[in-house]
């Protein structure tokens, strides 16, 4: 949905919400411009809709780009641009929760100035993005890429890098977080402010406790 105020990140599972994913001619989000925008609408943790389509960028797609998602100038010749495909993304995704990896450092950031641009306001969902919520279901992990969560949980990684099959291997990635979740429970600690995740960090002082939150939330409690 669009309105005047960016969506919160949340950590937690729900059942209910949107996988998004996108691909790009760039790792830039000032200047560089989606080339795919995927999606799937996930009810009780069962996926019931997909919203796909490729995007031309209204440039040429660097090499470099294209030697990872496999998205060429050919492809998106006769593609549309991005200002006839977001208002049906938008209304695919109504109000339900956003779920990506790495959505908040990218992907949200490339929706967030497109909405700016178009029409003067942002994208409002709340979002859950996988990349954190995994460092702190699983800290052991050596890294947590996407294809790497999906070959810790024995999901096929086939297609990888481009926007449908990430959606589809994320929608499973983050089924199997929300279980580490239930079977943590008991020793999760969240804020009692926002009720997101807390972590323990190190400051001047010490080790603490900060909420995963921040910067929206600024809560703290001492190591005790």
């Amino acid at each position: 949905m669009l309105g005047m105020k960016c969506g919160k990140k949340l950590e937690k599972y729900v059942a209910d919400y949107v996988v998004l994913d996108l691909e790009t001619t760039g790792v830039s989000v000032s200047y560089d411009q989606i080339v795919e925008l995927s999606a799937l609408k996930v009810q009780g943790g069962q996926v019931i809709g997909e919203f796909s389509t490729l995007v031309n960028p209204g440039r040429p797609i660097p090499l470099a780009a294209s030697a990872v998602n496999g998205i060429t100038d050919d492809m998106v010749a006769d593609a549309p641009v991005l200002e006839t495909v977001f208002q049906d993304f938008l209304e695919f995704a109504g109000d339900l929760l956003l779920v990506g990896h790495n959505i908040q450092s990218f992907d949200l950031r490339f929706l967030y100035r497109e909405a700016e641009r178009i029409w003067g306001q942002t994208v409002t969902n709340d979002y859950i993005d996988t990349l954190p919520l995994a460092r702190y279901c699983l800290p052991g992990l050596s890294h947590h890429r996407l294809v790497d969560l999906a070959a810790y949980y024995h999901i096929s990684t086939a297609g990888a890098h481009r926007a449908l099959n990430d959606c589809y291997m994320n929608q499973r990635v983050f089924e199997a977080l929300g279980k580490e979740l239930e079977g943590a429970a008991a020793h999760v600690k969240r804020c009692p402010r926002c009720g997101q995740l807390m972590r323990k960090r190190n400051g001047r002082f010490g080790e603490f406790w900060g909420c995963g939150g921040y910067p929206a939330c600024r809560y703290t409690e001492n190591v005790r």
